[in-house]
C-alpha cells in the first residue's frame, strides 16, 4: 500500500479514520499507523497478526483474508465474542456500571469459565474502567489491574463493537505461539509482527501481558523466523522498539526504520510520552 503525494494523504486519512480497536493496548499501533501503512503491500495473499493485541493495522487496512492470533486466549475469545455475537456483547456492557464495587467482583470472577460473549464484555469493560487501561496479570493468570480513576469512561460504544465485528467477520482468530500460526504463511502472504517491546534499558525488564514473558531468546525467534519468511517470499513487516538489541537483531537483511511515537498506556508514569520506535521490513 504505497502512496503518491495528494492521494497520499487521502487514503492514509481513510484508513485512519477506519482504524478503531475496541480495547485500549499497550503499544497500540494508532500512533504509528501511518507510517506502518506506507510499508504494507499493495498487493498480497493472506494477512497474518500473531500478536494481534489491539489490531490497529487489521481495523486499517481490513483485508479480505486474515489470521489474526495472540498467546492471549482471553484477547482472542474477546475477539470471537465481538466477532460472532456483537449484540450480545453490547447488551452485557450497556448494563454494567462505573462503580469500583463492581469492578472488583468482575475482576475476580472466574471468567474463563464463561461464553465467548461474556469474555469479551468482561474484557472491555475491565480494559475501559481499569487503571490506564492496562492489561496485565500475575503468574497465576489473574488480571490484577486496580480501579481507574475515570469521571466517565465510554465503557460501551456500540458503534465501533459493530464495525469490529463487521472486519471480523471471515477473520480466522487463533490461540497459540507467534511462530506456529506465521509458519503457515506461503509466498505473496503478508505477515505483520507486533512483539512485546523489548526494554528500552539494561535494567528494564521485559513486559507481559501474559503469565509468560517475552524475553531475549524469544525475540531472536521471531527474528530468525522473520528472515525465513521473507526468503519464502513473503512479505514481512515488524515494530519495536529502539532497543540496542532490537537494533543488533535487524542490522542484516531488513531495512530499519525509525519513527516516533507517544506512548500513554503505561502502569508508570515514566514510560510515557514521546519515543523511537522501529518499523522494520
Amino acid at each position: 500500500m504505497r502512496y503518491d503525494s495528494a492521494a497520499e494523504t487521502h487514503a492514509v486519512s481513510e484508513a485512519l479514520r477506519t482504524a478503531r480497536p475496541f480495547v485500549k493496548w499497550a503499544g497500540g499501533k494508532r500512533q504509528i499507523l501511518r507510517e506502518l501503512l506506507k510499508h504494507v503491500p499493495s498487493k498480497h495473499g493472506r494477512y497474518f497478526e500473531p500478536f494481534v493485541g489491539g489490531g490497529a493495522l487489521f481495523f486499517a487496512t481490513r483485508p479480505k483474508r486474515a489470521i489474526l492470533a495472540d498467546v492471549n486466549e482471553r484477547l482472542v475469545r474477546a475477539y470471537r465474542g465481538v466477532r460472532d455475537d456483537v449484540e450480545a456483547v453490547i447488551s452485557l456492557l450497556k448494563k454494567w456500571p462505573h462503580d469500583p464495587v463492581f469492578f472488583e467482583k468482575t475482576r475476580s470472577r472466574p471468567v474463563d469459565e464463561g461464553t465467548d460473549v461474556e469474555v469479551a464484555a468482561w474484557f472491555v469493560y475491565l480494559n475501559k474502567t481499569g487503571f490506564n487501561g492496562l492489561y496485565r496479570v500475575n503468574k497465576k493468570n489473574r488480571f490484577n489491574v486496580p480501579f481507574g480513576r475515570y469521571e466517565n469512561p465510554k465503557i460501551c460504544d456500540p458503534r465501533t463493537l459493530r464495525a469490529c465485528s463487521e472486519a471480523l467477520a471471515n477473520t480466522d482468530l487463533k490461540v497459540g505461539d507467534f511462530e506456529e500460526i506465521a509458519s503457515a504463511a506461503k509466498r505473496g502472504d503478508f505477515v505483520y509482527f507486533d512483539p512485546p517491546y523489548a526494554p528500552l534499558s539494561p535494567t528494564s525488564s521485559f513486559t507481559s501481558y501474559t503469565s509468560s514473558g517475552f524475553g531475549l531468546d524469544e525475540q531472536t525467534r521471531l527474528r530468525n523466523l522473520a528472515r525465513e519468511l521473507k526468503r519464502s517470499g513473503v512479505h514481512v513487516l515488524l515494530s519495536n522498539s529502539s532497543a540496542p538489541a532490537v537494533r543488533k537483531l535487524y542490522s542484516r537483511g531488513f531495512e530499519v526504520f525509525e519513527v516516533s511515537a507517544t506512548r500513554m498506556v503505561n502502569s508508570k508514569a515514566g514510560g510515557r510520552g514521546a519515543i523511537t520506535e522501529l518499523v522494520i521490513k
